[in-house]
């Protein structure tokens, strides 16, 4: 079960991500938002698909 702070962290992430397209939707309506969508997607596969740092565990 993630922490009230990790809960947080989620939810601060999905806020930003709605001011970003109600901003894209305020600069350029349909066309800008489906840009801003593309953008976004790709910015969530990339934090997706990372490889987790290179930690030494001892």
């Amino acid at each position: 079960m993630p922490s009230e702070k990790e809960l947080n962290v989620n939810l601060l992430d999905k806020l930003d991500l709605l001011e970003r397209l109600e901003m894209a939707d305020n600069e350029g309506g349909y066309e800008k938002i489906k840009q801003q969508l593309a953008f976004e997607k790709k910015c969530i596969e990339r934090k997706l698909y990372q490889n987790p740092p290179l930690t030494e565990t001892n």
